[in-house]
């Protein structure tokens, strides 16, 4: 690689990402495709947030983020 990779920049672009999913404004549809658009935004926030709280490593050249879905106590 030609430049190191910023592990905490990107979470910081996918919880951004998350945040910036909470804000979209729905589009002037209805009926089952404002359904549709709606469901996709949960799934995106979802997507985006859980890697935005992932803790990320980089070792020898492979990216694992770890995601703890378990319940707070």
């Amino acid at each position: 690689m030609d430049q190191e990779l910023d592990l905490d920049a990107m979470l910081e672009r996918f919880r951004d990402r998350a945040e910036a999913v909470k804000k979209r404004n729905l589009p002037p549809v209805g009926g089952e495709e404002r359904q549709r658009f709606i469901a996709q935004a949960q799934t995106d926030y979802q997507d985006f947030a859980m890697i935005g709280d992932a803790q990320a490593t980089l070792e020898e050249g492979i990216v694992t983020l770890t995601i703890n879905l378990r319940p707070e106590t």
